[in-house]
């Protein structure tokens, strides 16, 4: 037996404003809770977003983060997409020779826009 990833869980500060970005980037619903949380799913049942709030500041880069790509392969406009959404460039040390294009959400989490195509799908087993 095995896990399997279900769920990308983020502390945030302005739940809604970041529902309404990482929905606008991904293309999920949000479903905000009764005790100030949300919970973005997907349409395809892949994994899903849980946003709950947090008082607590971020420091630093974040330790782990979500890697994009863009579904129809075009990766400078899918950049400028989630830049015009809110997105921010920013500087975790890359080179500027790497594979991917290093994006912050509104509240400064670091996430990735990868240069290559959705990876083909799996074969099932």
């Amino acid at each position: 037996m095995t896990s399997r990833f279900a769920q990308w869980t983020v502390d945030v500060h302005d739940v809604r404003r970041q529902a309404e970005f990482w929905s606008a980037a991904l293309g999920y619903e949000i479903d905000y809770g009764d005790d100030g949380d949300a919970h973005l799913w997907p349409p395809d049942g892949g994994l899903s977003v849980w946003l709950q709030p947090t008082d607590v500041p971020k420091n630093g880069k974040n330790r782990d983060h979500p890697d994009l790509v863009a579904a129809d392969g075009d990766v400078a406009r899918e950049v400028d997409r989630l830049l015009a959404l809110g997105a921010t460039r920013t500087d975790v040390g890359q080179t500027g020779d790497e594979g991917f294009t290093v994006l912050a959400d509104p509240e400064g989490n670091e996430f990735c826009v990868l240069h290559r195509r959705l990876p083909p799908a799996a074969p099932s087993r």
